[in-house]
């Protein structure tokens, strides 16, 4: 979490190896009043030092080193209660059910409405709020 104005904004991370894409989700994330960190690969946010501080991963499928699948493998090893959304522009629903399993908050075809986005997050926000406090 990040703190603006001395209240806490999440911190959603978002790792997709195409440019536009990465640049308009960085835009609907800040403009929804979130934090937003862009990463075109897996490797760099994870090797970035964000993982702890990230309250939502957002992380395209096919990617070019790991995909957003291992990276969801790896995540969950340090941080498993952390909301992973995957979206992607090549759905395959063997990919889907298996990112499902593993615990993925949402799985979202592109091209995708924001709304759908916006509302992926702020459900996986609100799942992670609530596990914080019924945790002792």
């Amino acid at each position: 979490m990040f703190l603006m104005d001395g209240i806490a904004k999440p911190v959603i991370a978002i790792v997709d190896d195409d440019r536009r894409v990465r640049e308009s989700l960085e835009s609907l994330i800040e403009s929804a009043g979130f934090t937003a960190r862009v990463f075109s690969l897996a490797e760099e946010f994870l090797q970035g030092g964000l993982l702890a501080a990230t309250s939502c991963l957002i992380t395209d499928v096919r990617m070019p080193g790991m995909g957003g699948l291992d990276l969801q493998r790896c995540v969950r090893r340090e941080r498993p209660e952390l909301p992973v959304i995957f979206i992607t522009g090549h759905h395959e629903e063997e990919v889907e059910r298996c990112a499902l399993a593993q615990g993925a908050a949402s799985f979202i075809s592109k091209p995708f409405d924001a709304r759908e986005l916006l509302r992926a997050i702020k459900i996986a926000l609100s799942k992670t709020a609530q596990n914080h406090e019924t945790t002792p």
